[in-house]
């Protein structure tokens, strides 16, 4: 596999994301640039082999000299796999890992195709499943829609109960888009109300385009008739109109922040404010916010291997995993290179930034503004960081004292409520509203002027929330 000087510079473990589908999926989500990427692979058919997946398994095994080894399917959609494929991959598991290794199996999943048989394979195995909800109805089915172009929520909250009916044990992946940005608070308690999520991860959209390619881009990804699919790269300046804005990624996530910060520390985790507090102990568990990256590739349905889920694009393959062993392109010069530049890349804003510890100059893929004194590289996202890293700095600095201090971070709600009571509930909100506290992050907040699982008025299903 790889010579001891070798095995030295090698990482202890990495988080790779495979799609055996490739990029092909059965629904047609507006946002969705992976759809485009089945134009690397014109004459294949997007479905990874059994020999594929025996030497995915057995290297990935191989690669990790730590205990936990975590194998991660996504897509595209990965259930076009058929559940025979994954039982057998369960099994390929099972024929290469080692005694002291413990494999977690995660699966992410559009949820339309769920069903029984599904969910008692999951709950069997173990498998932490991730389900793609961006909100309420109306703010879902905005941009996830199916390739008649309804909405998908019904589908989704289907899958949905057949794994709350079987207990697997799943999270919510939401994106953040130019439909939900204003509604924070309401995203995050239909997901906490409604659904039971003990675990949501919010993913910014953001579309890049140029001059040339920005009328086509703000149509989607989808085939346009008469058109070619356009290919899309991590370039341009510009973004769509779906993308969501800078300020108002931060000020959702303080919205999410104040409602969780109330009521919900130590009972529902979300992933950005999990990594917020490790941060404070110099450990930086999310790519987006460490010093550098690039442990996290992604496999193609073939065997190539590219730098990251995000760079799949011709100048970021690194290679097959039929040629070369994937420890050894983890490993090259030009993945550590691109896993460095993140760090090495920071504008000088960046650089002297207050809160560069908690952020580290966010994606490269989004690092397409200019800084303040005009130098190319600044993160579009950069002001909506600096606005929630800012506003929540305070209070996480609180937990890890507690931490410290033998306390657990819940104790935290304990210190908030008290300042809610001497800044009395008529004061403005904390989130920056400029509500009175009250009937904003306080006790008599208004309901959610969106639909829930159950549609409450005609036609609901299909309707997208107004932009404008």
């Amino acid at each position: 596999m790889t010579d001891d000087k070798q095995l030295a510079d090698t990482p202890p473990g990495f988080h790779l994301l495979a799609k055996p589908s490739g990029s092909t999926c059965n629904i047609d989500c507006t946002y969705c640039f992976f759809l485009s990427k089945e134009a690397l692979y014109p004459e294949e058919k997007h479905r990874m082999t059994e020999a594929t997946l025996e030497a995915y398994i057995r290297q990935l095994l191989e690669a990790h000299r730590v205990p936990e080894v975590i194998v991660a399917w996504q897509g595209g959609e990965p259930t076009l796999m058929k559940l025979e494929f994954f039982e057998h991959a369960v099994a390929v598991v099972e024929k290469y890992r080692q005694p002291h290794q413990n494999v977690q199996h995660t699966f992410q999943t559009n949820g339309l195709l769920l069903d029984d048989d599904w969910c008692v394979f999951f709950k069997k195995h173990h498998f932490l499943v991730g389900l793609s909800v961006d909100g309420p109805r109306e703010l879902h089915n905005t941009y996830r829609l199916d390739r008649r172009g309804k909405g998908t929520f019904d589908l989704v909250m289907r899958g949905w109960e057949c794994l709350r009916r079987h207990e697997v044990e799943f999270n919510i992946l939401c994106t953040v888009n130019a439909a939900n940005e204003k509604h924070g608070r309401a995203v995050y308690r239909f997901f906490r109300d409604e659904l039971g999520a003990k675990w949501v991860q919010f993913i910014p959209i953001i579309e890049r385009a140029t001059e040339q390619t920005i009328q086509i881009a703000n149509r989607g990804w989808s085939e346009q008739p008469g058109q070619k699919r356009l290919f899309y790269t991590q370039t341009g300046n510009l973004v769509t109109e779906r993308t969501v804005g800078a300020l108002q990624y931060g000020q959702f996530l303080i919205d999410v922040f104040e409602e969780w910060v109330r009521r919900d520390v130590g009972r529902v985790y979300v992933q950005l404010f999990d990594v917020t507090l490790e941060a404070f102990f110099g450990r930086h568990l999310l790519c987006i916010h460490a010093p550098t990256c690039g442990y996290g590739p992604a496999l193609e349905h073939n065997g190539d291997l590219y730098s990251c889920d995000h760079f799949v694009e011709p100048k970021h393959l690194l290679g097959n995993i039929h040629q070369t062993h994937m420890l050894k392109l983890v490993a090259s010069p030009e993945q550590r290179k691109f896993g460095n530049d993140k760090r090495d890349t920071l504008t000088r804003q960046c650089q002297s930034c207050k809160v560069r510890n908690w952020c580290n100059g966010g994606c490269p893929k989004d690092r397409f503004a200019l800084s303040q004194d005009g130098e190319p590289g600044q993160n579009y996202l950069c002001a909506g960081f600096e606005k929630f890293f800012m506003h929540t700095g305070p209070t996480f600095n609180v937990m890890a004292q507690l931490f410290n201090q033998g306390h657990a971070p819940a104790d935290v709600m304990e210190t908030v409520t008290a300042l809610d009571a001497r800044r009395g509930p008529y004061a403005p909100c904390p989130c920056g509203s400029g509500k009175k506290f009250r009937f904003c992050h306080g006790d008599n907040a208004p309901a959610s002027n969106f639909t829930g699982i159950s549609p409450k008025r005609g036609g609901a299903s299909d309707v997208a929330v107004n932009l404008g």
